[in-house]
């Protein structure tokens, strides 16, 4: 049983900054990558960022630049460091892990960005 716990999201205005975190119910060295998605209301979920276990990550287009991937090994957490805040970035944005087995996803926290 794998869990991701997503917390850090809140309202915040265009310009701002928002820190969101991914804690696991085990060490993060034993899923192959981890990553966040987000889904805005109406719209399909979509790839922010993710990173392999070897430290490769990978970002999307649209925050290139603004969000970044790190991560606490001690307290089994990847966090999501998210600056320049737009309101096109509010959506629920979900942590992801995989490994041999699965793939899991965490109930996500919800960024919403005013203009």
């Amino acid at each position: 049983q794998v869990l991701l716990v997503e917390s850090g999201g809140g309202l915040v205005q265009a310009g701002g900054s928002l820190r969101l975190s991914c804690t696991a119910s085990r060490s993060i060295f034993r899923f192959n990558g981890m990553g966040w998605y987000r889904q805005a209301s109406g719209k399909q979920r979509e790839l922010v960022a993710t990173i392999t276990k070897g430290g490769n990550t990978n970002y999307a287009d649209s925050i290139k630049g603004r969000f970044t991937l790190s991560r606490d090994i001690t307290k089994n957490t990847l966090y999501l460091q998210t600056n320049s805040l737009k309101p096109e970035d509010t959506a629920v944005y979900y942590c992801n892990a995989w490994d041999d087995l699965g793939n899991y996803w965490g109930q996500g926290t919800q960024v919403t960005v005013s203009s």
